[in-house]
Protein backbone atom coordinates (compact mmCIF):
# COMPACT_ATOMS: atom_id res chain seq x y z
CA UNK A 1 0.00 0.00 0.00
CA UNK A 2 1.43 3.59 -0.59
CA UNK A 3 1.92 6.01 1.56
CA UNK A 4 -0.55 8.62 1.66
CA UNK A 5 2.32 11.52 3.22
CA UNK A 6 2.57 14.32 1.47
CA UNK A 7 0.52 12.88 -1.67
CA UNK A 8 -1.96 15.18 -4.11
CA UNK A 9 -4.40 12.54 -2.34
CA UNK A 10 -3.85 13.69 1.28
CA UNK A 11 -4.54 17.33 -0.23
CA UNK A 12 -7.84 16.38 -1.78
CA UNK A 13 -8.78 14.55 1.11
CA UNK A 14 -8.46 17.30 3.66
CA UNK A 15 -10.49 19.79 0.77
CA UNK A 16 -12.90 17.06 0.47
CA UNK A 17 -13.09 17.20 4.21
CA UNK A 18 -13.16 20.92 4.46
CA UNK A 19 -15.93 21.04 1.76
CA UNK A 20 -18.09 18.57 3.75
CA UNK A 21 -17.15 20.45 6.95
CA UNK A 22 -18.67 23.45 5.30
CA UNK A 23 -21.59 22.07 3.32
CA UNK A 24 -22.72 20.48 7.02
CA UNK A 25 -23.14 24.05 8.61
CA UNK A 26 -24.70 25.69 5.35
CA UNK A 27 -27.39 22.93 5.68
CA UNK A 28 -27.88 23.34 9.03
CA UNK A 29 -28.49 27.10 8.11
CA UNK A 30 -30.83 25.91 5.69
CA UNK A 31 -32.32 24.30 7.58
CA UNK A 32 -33.41 26.65 9.46
CA UNK A 33 -34.84 28.84 6.69
CA UNK A 34 -36.57 26.19 5.00
CA UNK A 35 -38.59 26.01 8.07
CA UNK A 36 -38.82 29.48 8.85
CA UNK A 37 -40.61 29.53 5.41
CA UNK A 38 -43.22 26.82 6.60
CA UNK A 39 -41.48 23.69 4.66
CA UNK A 40 -41.02 21.56 7.87
CA UNK A 41 -40.20 18.39 5.84
CA UNK A 42 -37.69 20.41 3.81
CA UNK A 43 -35.66 21.50 7.04
CA UNK A 44 -36.08 17.79 8.53
CA UNK A 45 -34.19 16.83 4.90
CA UNK A 46 -31.63 19.65 5.22
CA UNK A 47 -30.91 18.53 9.01
CA UNK A 48 -30.62 14.80 7.44
CA UNK A 49 -28.11 15.76 4.73
CA UNK A 50 -26.09 17.98 7.43
CA UNK A 51 -25.62 15.02 9.22
CA UNK A 52 -24.54 12.26 6.34
CA UNK A 53 -22.38 15.13 5.21
CA UNK A 54 -20.55 15.40 8.48
CA UNK A 55 -20.00 11.68 8.49
CA UNK A 56 -18.63 12.12 4.61
CA UNK A 57 -16.24 14.90 6.63
CA UNK A 58 -15.48 11.89 9.69
CA UNK A 59 -14.36 9.04 6.98
CA UNK A 60 -12.36 11.76 5.44
CA UNK A 61 -11.05 13.26 8.10
CA UNK A 62 -10.36 9.44 9.74
CA UNK A 63 -7.61 8.48 6.61
CA UNK A 64 -5.44 11.60 7.48
CA UNK A 65 -2.03 10.85 9.44
CA UNK A 66 -2.11 13.91 11.22
CA UNK A 67 0.93 17.14 10.61
CA UNK A 68 0.36 19.90 8.59
CA UNK A 69 -0.98 19.72 5.17
CA UNK A 70 -1.28 22.70 2.75
CA UNK A 71 -4.61 23.51 0.59
CA UNK A 72 -5.84 25.99 -1.54
CA UNK A 73 -9.79 26.21 -2.79
CA UNK A 74 -12.16 27.88 -3.53
CA UNK A 75 -15.81 27.76 -1.29
CA UNK A 76 -19.44 28.60 -1.70
CA UNK A 77 -19.45 32.00 0.35
CA UNK A 78 -21.67 33.47 2.73
CA UNK A 79 -25.17 33.40 1.26
CA UNK A 80 -28.99 32.35 2.78
CA UNK A 81 -31.31 32.20 0.41
CA UNK A 82 -34.96 31.35 0.33
CA UNK A 83 -35.59 27.88 0.66
CA UNK A 84 -35.82 27.88 -3.28
CA UNK A 85 -32.52 29.15 -3.86
CA UNK A 86 -31.12 27.11 -1.30
CA UNK A 87 -32.29 23.80 -3.13
CA UNK A 88 -30.64 24.88 -5.80
CA UNK A 89 -27.40 25.84 -4.83
CA UNK A 90 -27.38 23.07 -2.71
CA UNK A 91 -27.74 20.81 -5.95
CA UNK A 92 -25.37 22.59 -8.15
CA UNK A 93 -22.63 22.33 -5.20
CA UNK A 94 -23.68 17.68 -4.92
CA UNK A 95 -23.85 17.94 -8.56
CA UNK A 96 -20.05 18.91 -8.55
CA UNK A 97 -19.01 16.65 -6.08
CA UNK A 98 -20.48 13.89 -7.82
CA UNK A 99 -19.28 14.55 -11.28
CA UNK A 100 -16.01 16.33 -11.18
CA UNK A 101 -14.68 16.24 -7.77
CA UNK A 102 -14.53 13.30 -6.20
CA UNK A 103 -14.15 11.51 -9.69
CA UNK A 104 -11.08 13.47 -10.38
CA UNK A 105 -9.62 12.55 -6.41
CA UNK A 106 -10.55 9.35 -7.09
CA UNK A 107 -8.36 9.21 -10.64
CA UNK A 108 -5.48 11.25 -8.37
CA UNK A 109 -5.41 8.36 -5.62
CA UNK A 110 -5.42 5.55 -8.29
CA UNK A 111 -2.78 7.25 -9.91
CA UNK A 112 -0.41 7.50 -6.85
CA UNK A 113 -1.60 3.65 -5.78
CA UNK A 114 -4.46 4.39 -3.44
CA UNK A 115 -6.92 2.68 -4.60
CA UNK A 116 -8.63 2.54 -1.57
CA UNK A 117 -9.26 5.73 -0.66
CA UNK A 118 -10.31 6.22 -4.21
CA UNK A 119 -13.12 3.77 -3.78
CA UNK A 120 -13.61 5.74 -0.60
CA UNK A 121 -14.13 9.01 -3.09
CA UNK A 122 -16.57 7.10 -5.17
CA UNK A 123 -18.33 5.93 -2.38
CA UNK A 124 -19.18 9.08 -1.20
CA UNK A 125 -20.07 10.62 -4.59
CA UNK A 126 -23.13 8.02 -4.67
CA UNK A 127 -24.44 9.91 -1.55
CA UNK A 128 -23.72 12.91 -3.48
CA UNK A 129 -25.56 12.04 -6.59
CA UNK A 130 -29.03 11.14 -4.19
CA UNK A 131 -28.39 14.40 -2.31
CA UNK A 132 -28.44 15.94 -5.83
CA UNK A 133 -31.80 14.24 -7.16
CA UNK A 134 -33.60 14.81 -3.80
CA UNK A 135 -32.84 18.88 -3.63
CA UNK A 136 -33.96 19.14 -7.46
CA UNK A 137 -37.15 17.03 -6.76
CA UNK A 138 -37.65 19.14 -3.70
CA UNK A 139 -37.07 22.19 -6.05
CA UNK A 140 -39.56 20.99 -8.28
CA UNK A 141 -41.98 20.95 -6.04
CA UNK A 142 -41.47 24.65 -4.74
CA UNK A 143 -41.96 26.03 -8.29
CA UNK A 144 -44.86 23.45 -9.58
CA UNK A 145 -46.66 24.28 -6.41
CA UNK A 146 -46.48 20.81 -5.35
CA UNK A 147 -45.42 20.94 -1.87
CA UNK A 148 -48.70 20.44 0.02
CA UNK A 149 -50.52 19.86 -3.33
CA UNK A 150 -50.80 16.95 -5.93
CA UNK A 151 -52.76 15.93 -9.20
CA UNK A 152 -53.95 12.90 -7.47
CA UNK A 153 -55.11 11.73 -3.90
CA UNK A 154 -52.71 11.13 -1.78
CA UNK A 155 -51.72 9.86 1.30
CA UNK A 156 -50.50 12.64 3.96
CA UNK A 157 -49.38 12.64 7.29
CA UNK A 158 -48.59 15.23 9.56
CA UNK A 159 -45.02 14.79 10.97
CA UNK A 160 -45.97 16.24 14.37
CA UNK A 161 -48.70 14.00 15.89
CA UNK A 162 -48.70 10.94 12.80
CA UNK A 163 -52.24 11.95 11.86
CA UNK A 164 -53.23 10.69 7.77
CA UNK A 165 -55.18 12.28 5.73
CA UNK A 166 -56.02 11.51 2.37
CA UNK A 167 -56.99 13.88 -0.60
CA UNK A 168 -55.31 16.10 -3.00
CA UNK A 169 -54.03 18.77 -0.94
CA UNK A 170 -52.71 18.60 2.84
CA UNK A 171 -54.97 20.34 5.29
CA UNK A 172 -54.24 23.80 6.42
CA UNK A 173 -54.37 22.91 9.98
CA UNK A 174 -54.49 19.38 11.58
CA UNK A 175 -57.52 18.17 13.06
CA UNK A 176 -55.56 16.21 15.54
CA UNK A 177 -52.67 18.27 16.67
CA UNK A 178 -54.03 22.02 15.47
CA UNK A 179 -50.47 22.36 13.59
CA UNK A 180 -50.36 24.23 10.75
CA UNK A 181 -50.03 22.54 6.97
CA UNK A 182 -46.51 22.91 7.05
CA UNK A 183 -46.10 19.97 8.97
CA UNK A 184 -47.55 17.67 6.45
CA UNK A 185 -45.94 15.50 3.81
CA UNK A 186 -46.51 12.83 1.74
CA UNK A 187 -46.87 9.46 3.73
CA UNK A 188 -44.01 7.21 2.98
CA UNK A 189 -43.72 4.19 4.25
CA UNK A 190 -40.26 2.13 3.37
CA UNK A 191 -40.05 -0.69 6.35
Amino acid sequence: MANLKGTQTEKNILTAFAGESQARNRYTYFASQAKKEGYVQMSAIFAETADQEKEHAKRLFKLLEGGEVEVSGSFPAGVIGTTLDNLKASAAGENHEHTTMYPNFAKVAREEGLEYIADIFMAIAVAEKQHEKRYLALAANITDDQVFKKNTTTTWRCRNCGYIHEGTEAPDVCPACAHKRDYFELLGENW
